[in-house]
């Protein structure tokens, strides 16, 4: 038993958070690349996000596994994301700090996301069963290259002041 539920409901749980987190994210990263702060999924974004690095501690497990690295350095970079967006209200550099969180944040997610994918669906499993096979490699290779270049036009393009004032 997992906070009260059992392990089954838990990985729903989990998993749903993950999702709503992930797609509340997608959203985010077009209303940054469009200069639009998306306010109010933005906050459903950053707590899903945290809830999923949170609830992941959550598994029954003998030792630190990559997956709660993962969850730790998603959690500080949330941190930072958090206070850029609602202390420092994203003036400033807090904008670019914002904007280059939220995007890791959520490449971070969807890395999971493709670790899971290749652990839990029989096609890709076959493709890559230790992970470490060129189709996992070239996937995550992928989902990087397009985060770093999502994040880089993010970053230029994402001026809520210019929205506000406009």
């Amino acid at each position: 038993m997992v906070l009260g539920m059992s392990l089954a409901t838990f990985t729903l749980v989990h998993v749903l958070i993950s999702l709503i987190g992930i797609g509340s994210g997608l959203v985010v990263m077009y209303g940054l690349l469009k200069g639009k702060p998306l306010n109010g999924i933005a906050a459903i974004f950053l707590i899903t996000t945290v809830l999923t690095s949170v609830t992941g501690f959550f598994f029954p497990v003998q030792h630190l596994l990559p997956s709660h690295k993962v969850g730790i350095l998603s959690l500080i970079i949330l941190t930072v994301t958090i206070a850029a967006r609602y202390l420092f209200r994203m003036a400033g550099a807090w904008r670019r700090l914002y904007v280059i969180g939220a995007s890791v944040a959520l490449y971070l997610n969807i890395f999971v996301l493709v670790v899971q994918l290749f652990e839990k669906v029989p096609g890709l499993k076959a493709l890559a069963p230790t992970q470490k096979e060129p189709p996992f490699l070239v996937a995550q290779l992928f989902v990087l290259l397009l985060f770093a270049a999502l994040t880089i036009f993010a970053t230029i393009r994402f001026h809520p002041e210019r929205t506000r004032t406009a």
